[in-house]
């Protein structure tokens, strides 16, 4: 796994690389402490994941996120900071970012590469739990499922995910059985194109009318 690393304090760049390539299969390409040279440095190197920080000089790493994702859609972005701000989470959400964990969480770091790497999206417990919160917040709460040959079913459990109810507390409110509710998530997965629940809260947020 290539991994680019962007961080302003490059002692924190600098000790993650070494963390990481103790683990065998990590391959640390690139080392950046800027927005601006993570646009540069992602373009060079073609990372499998970049790993970056959000607030930083010239250019933060939601902007150079941003820049990243227009320039190639299926870039696995992770962010990694010490804030987990209202308004950095909902926009990591927007511009597509594969997950927010909080820098604290060492431990969390490589478990949470390799789920990216593996086509999952990531946020932290901290960060998680707030998610149902902001995107109520955010817009209203009409989603609007035309086009996606979506049933008013699968649009109550959509809703019910979006709202961070588990299968079976989805199961017990629409009086379904567990397997019936995975059955419907997975077909649900399939019709929108998303791989995990997050993704799923996360397109359910960018349809809401």
């Amino acid at each position: 796994m290539k991994i680019i690393i962007v961080d302003d304090d490059m002692l924190v760049a600098a000790s993650l690389k070494t963390i990481l390539e103790n683990h065998e299969g990590i391959e640390v390409c690139a080392l950046g402490s800027s927005g601006a040279e993570a646009v540069e440095l992602f373009r060079d190197n073609q990372p499998d994941v970049i790993l970056m920080d959000i607030r930083m000089k010239d250019m933060t790493g939601l902007e150079a996120g941003e820049r990243i994702l227009s320039e190639n859609p299926d870039a696995r972005i992770l962010f990694l900071t010490t804030f987990s701000d209202d308004e950095y989470i909902v926009k990591a959400l927007e511009i597509g970012a594969k997950g927010y964990i909080i820098k604290q969480d060492f431990d969390s770091i490589l478990p949470a590469l390799r789920a990216v790497m593996n086509g999952q999206s990531v946020f932290g417990a901290q960060v998680m739990t707030r998610i149902p919160k902001l995107m109520n917040a955010a817009k209203s709460e009409s989603f609007d499922y035309e086009g996606f040959d979506i049933g008013q079913t699968e649009l109550k459990i959509i809703t019910l995910v979006a709202q961070g109810l588990s299968n079976k507390e989805i199961a017990r409110q629409l009086f379904l059985s567990e397997g019936t509710v995975r059955n419907y998530m997975s077909a649900i997965f399939l019709k929108l194109d998303v791989r995990d629940r997050t993704q799923l809260a996360v397109f359910y947020y960018n349809h809401m009318k």
